[in-house]
């Protein structure tokens, strides 16, 4: 399969998943490092982005009108270079080397690093104020590109969110759009244990933000969200979308182990089988 063209057809953006998510597990295994069910669980998202929405061309990654995609839940790196290697931003052979010494892959993504890489993540709460400035910037420099933010329920913890989300709409960035992958986890326990998100929808829109609550897992629902920037409001947009960790793979599901814990080589077979990639 060709994964490096860019589709809207739903049933070739599910195969591709597929593969991302196969690629995830392996190079979980091989690299031995964690964080496979926070990649799993954002995969859908990702591909959504990289397929079907972001505005952006593998040959020219610095062009001044593409795109800015910031995965601000840096620890899900594996889905993002994934995804870039796939649509043709790097060579496979430095995926293959990821977290290896000398290798431009870290566990956590730094800009430069690899072509693609906006900026770096992995220190939670700091991706959506970059991508508050980002998209005032746009309007500065008067070029109309849009901006995507990618962040983790359990980083909502973090003071500086809930700082640029009160910038963006008191700055009207109808360009700007985060989305939550509220897959209901972090670290050590389930994310409205340990502060109280909920209701998550509701405080977004109590911001501002125009609000959209969706099953996170749902390709055509998140590529037309997705797509639909700047939506008209004026507001900018915040997609909660809500996802089961370790997606795809039934012993991973919603089983916080996988945070940390690294795969089998016959745990990553099995997941291959059920993903039908083997």
């Amino acid at each position: 399969m060709d994964v490096s063209k860019a589709t809207k057809d739903v049933s070739e953006l599910g195969r591709i998943a597929a593969a991302v998510r196969g690629q995830i597990v392996t190079m979980s295994h091989e690299a031995e490092t964690p964080h496979l069910g926070s990649s799993l669980s954002c995969t859908d998202i990702v591909t959504a982005a990289y397929w079907a929405v972001l505005r952006l061309d593998p040959r020219r990654p610095d062009a001044p009108d593409r795109d800015r995609f910031i995965l601000s839940k840096g620890h899900a790196a594996t889905a993002l270079y994934t995804a870039l290697c796939f649509r043709g931003f790097f060579p496979r052979e430095i995926l293959d080397n990821y977290n290896h010494n000398g290798s431009p892959l870290a566990e956590h993504p730094g800009p430069g690093s690899v072509p693609g890489v906006e900026a770096a993540t992995g220190s939670l709460g700091h991706g959506l104020p970059i991508a508050v400035g980002l998209a005032m910037a746009s309007r500065i420099r008067k070029i109309p590109y849009r901006v995507y933010a990618l962040l983790s329920d359990g980083e909502c913890n973090e003071g500086s969110v809930w700082e640029a989300a009160m910038m963006a709409p008191a700055q009207k960035l109808g360009n700007l759009c985060a989305i939550v992958d509220y897959n209901k986890w972090q670290a050590t326990g389930r994310s409205n244990e340990t502060l109280a998100l909920a209701p998550l929808a509701d405080k977004w829109r109590a911001f501002g933000w125009e609000v959209h609550d969706i099953d996170g897992h749902d390709m055509p629902t998140l590529v037309r969200l997705m797509d639909q920037l700047p939506d008209g409001s004026g507001k900018p947009v915040a997609i909660i979308a809500n996802t089961v960790k370790g997606k795809g793979v039934s012993f991973m599901e919603d089983d916080n182990n996988w945070h940390y814990r690294i795969p089998t080589a016959e745990e990553v077979k099995a997941a291959y089988r059920e993903l039908g990639l083997s």
